[in-house]
């Protein structure tokens, strides 16, 4: 199998960009190039952020569940902000310490949680809870 050639770098950071509240330009994207799906853009100094994480900490629930839908790997700041509550709860259990582990830009999971308004309520009180 040979190796695909490496997204185009301008490309990935718009892309990240624009998962922060453009979702049409976020689909745009998405359908010329679907590997976009999962790319990560750094910001520098180690703040590496896909479009996932780029929707979930503003609580972007449509971008975020149109990149699930698509192939995005969901992970316990997404799965927070919507509301996710036995994704978060089996994280926590398996990670305690993932509670304290800063998300893109250093935004905690319960800045997250809270996002995500009324459908992560239950998050953001059994956060609270720990």
């Amino acid at each position: 199998m040979s190796a695909k050639p490496a997204l185009d770098v301008k490309l990935v950071e718009e892309f990240v960009g624009v998962s922060h509240g453009n979702f049409e330009r976020v689909k745009e994207l998405l359908a010329q190039e679907s590997a976009l799906v999962n790319a990560t853009w750094d910001w520098g100094g180690g703040d590496f952020e896909t479009a996932l994480g780029a929707a979930s900490h503003m609580g972007n629930k449509a971008i975020a569940n149109y990149l699930l839908e698509h192939g995005a790997r969901i992970d316990v700041f997404a799965a927070a902000m919507l509301g996710k509550l036995e994704i978060v709860k089996a994280a926590l259990l398996a990670y305690p310490d993932a509670i304290d582990i800063p998300g893109p830009h250093g935004i905690p999971l319960m800045d997250h949680a809270e996002a995500g308004g009324g459908e992560a309520k239950a998050v953001v009180e059994f956060l609270k809870s720990l």
